[in-house]
């Protein structure tokens, strides 16, 4: 394997928007780095379920409001 082929895997410290912190490995950076998250798994609706506005305001939502009693 070429050594300038291949980027630097070390660890970092990843802090989640509540403050927690975790180190995991990762080319991004130098040894040590911090990487702070705005949005997390914790915090983003994706992921926790979130309001059900997101999913109103699809395409899918839009098309059925337009074309409502168009068939019946």
């Amino acid at each position: 394997m070429k050594a300038q082929g291949h980027p630097d895997y070390h660890f970092i410290t990843v802090v989640m928007t509540d403050g927690t912190e975790f180190r995991t490995r990762s080319t991004m950076g130098q040894e040590g780095a911090r990487l702070s998250l705005d949005i997390d798994p914790k915090t983003h609706p994706a992921w926790t379920g979130g309001e059900a506005k997101v999913a109103e305001r699809g395409r899918a939502s839009k098309f059925n409001q337009k074309f409502k009693g168009f068939l019946g």
